[in-house]
């Protein structure tokens, strides 16, 4: 019996999931080096010494790195135990639900350190808390993942859910990079004199919130109903070895890990290019971050309509290309002739369009990646190649926040500034090498 369309009220609260996920993810991608390692202008206290490690690493950068580093392995795992699922009530929600609460616990931790000031104590701390939040978000997120190309059963409803969910994501963002502005309310409101406690205390409302808004696809969705999926028998490391058979999904890998390296440069970078690149107060990283995101909005019917008219391909190489050349203009931010507002303004805008395509189409198709493997090969391995895929994700999103803690020792303050103007460069090395690799993909489209 082949399984029920899914009705666009389901697909609405399937993309209610993102929301929740993306709120706390990117509340640790912007806040987290902001919060623990801040400018000289952000009226915060640094939490953690700027020291360095074998004379290269700063505590920051190993800090994420360890803390991703775990999680990276921790997402076959729950691939692996998901595949092999034989849950009454299927093989995703289980996880996703039990998933829910040390999400959001350990989301809200990380931004209450020990000791308040430069302390050790609080990089063993931050340490804990990020393994622990990474590894209830992994089994969310791979499950949730796993579930599109078991929901959508054709190529043009995987581009349409995998469009509301990248809406989710990005209002996600919305929410996350508005932590500042909601913090001058709590202050205002309840009138709290110290900046550090009216952070945390907003971040911890955020984590309560993210989890009720992933709580909607768990009871909204009948994953028996909607989904039609038959459990793999396969151990885990030969589910791992079989996703590395195909071809694309290899360079697929590799021009995703490269741009999720890059965008965890400006998403950690952003506050520090707002206020000391150009000068401009703190409250306006969540205005632009909301302005770039709500602006990508207005490209998703075009990128709906041109994927099945040119493919999905080249919009992904042009994207990789413009995405290189905004990178470059962050290395100019404040020396251009032009006024910072103007400038900044430009800046976002001009990533709405990358940063809608790049959301869209790599979900969409990972899905036709994992369901033709599946008919080849008889096993349903989706949350494997889902797992594999944000394996690579958390990778170049550990290596891209470590990168951007590190050039900070090369200047992050007004008046010295250097490192932050470095990354600009990295990102646009990434982004063509991102290009590049998937300049090897094949796009098989079905005409």
């Amino acid at each position: 019996m082949p399984a029920v369309k899914l009705p666009l009220s389901k697909q609405l609260a399937y993309a209610c999931g993102m929301i929740g996920w993306s709120i706390m993810t990117n509340i640790i991608i912007v806040m987290l080096p902001y919060f623990y390692l801040p400018p000289s202008n952000a009226g915060l206290i640094p939490l953690v010494p700027q020291l360095l490690v074998f004379g290269v690493f700063n505590i920051m950068s190993l800090i994420a790195a360890s803390g991703r580093f775990v999680d990276a392995l921790f997402d076959p795992f729950i691939a692996s135990l998901s595949d092999k699922s034989e849950n009454a009530k299927g093989r995703r929600i289980p996880f996703m639900k039990w998933a829910i609460i040390p999400a959001v616990v350990f989301c809200s931790l990380t931004f209450y350190p020990l000791v308040k000031g430069e302390s050790v104590t609080n990089a063993m701390w931050l340490t804990f808390t990020l393994i622990c939040f990474f590894m209830g978000a992994t089994a969310y997120i791979i499950p949730y993942n796993a579930l599109l190309p078991e929901l959508a059963h054709t190529g043009a409803e995987k581009v349409k859910l995998s469009s509301l969910q990248q809406v989710g994501f990005v209002v996600g963002i919305i929410i996350s990079a508005l932590v500042n502005n909601f913090a001058d309310l709590v202050q205002h409101i309840l009138h709290t004199p110290n900046r550090d406690v009216a952070v945390q205390h907003t971040i911890l409302g955020l984590c309560i919130f993210a989890g009720l808004v992933m709580l909607v696809p768990v009871l909204a969705i009948d994953e028996k109903k909607y989904s039609r999926s038959v459990p793999t028998h396969l151990p885990l490391l030969a589910a791992i070895r079989l996703t590395f058979t195909s071809r694309n999904f290899k360079y697929y890998l590799i021009s995703d890990f490269s741009y999720y390296m890059a965008l965890s440069i400006i998403s950690s970078g952003l506050l520090f290019f707002v206020t000391v690149l150009l000068g401009l107060p703190e409250s306006m990283g969540g205005i632009l971050m909301g302005s770039m995101v709500l602006f990508s909005l207005v490209f998703y019917p075009l990128i709906n309509y041109l994927s099945k008219r040119i493919g999905k391909k080249p919009i992904m190489l042009f994207s990789f290309g413009l995405l290189s050349l905004i990178f470059v203009a962050i290395f100019f931010l404040g020396k251009l002739p032009l006024s910072p507002t103007a400038q900044v303004y430009i800046l976002v805008l001009s990533t709405s369009f990358p940063l809608a395509s790049l959301g869209i189409l790599p979900n969409a198709i990972l899905a036709e990646i994992a369901e033709n493997d599946a008919k080849e090969t008889g096993e349903n391995s989706e949350g494997m190649f889902f797992a594999v895929k944000y394996l690579f994700v958390k990778l170049g999103q550990t290596l891209g926040i470590a990168l951007f803690a590190f050039l900070t020792v090369y200047g992050k303050d007004p008046g010295h500034d250097y490192g932050l103007r470095l990354n600009g460069i990295c990102g646009c090395v990434l982004c063509i090498l991102a290009m590049v690799f998937f300049s090897r993909f094949r796009e098989h489209r079905v005409k």
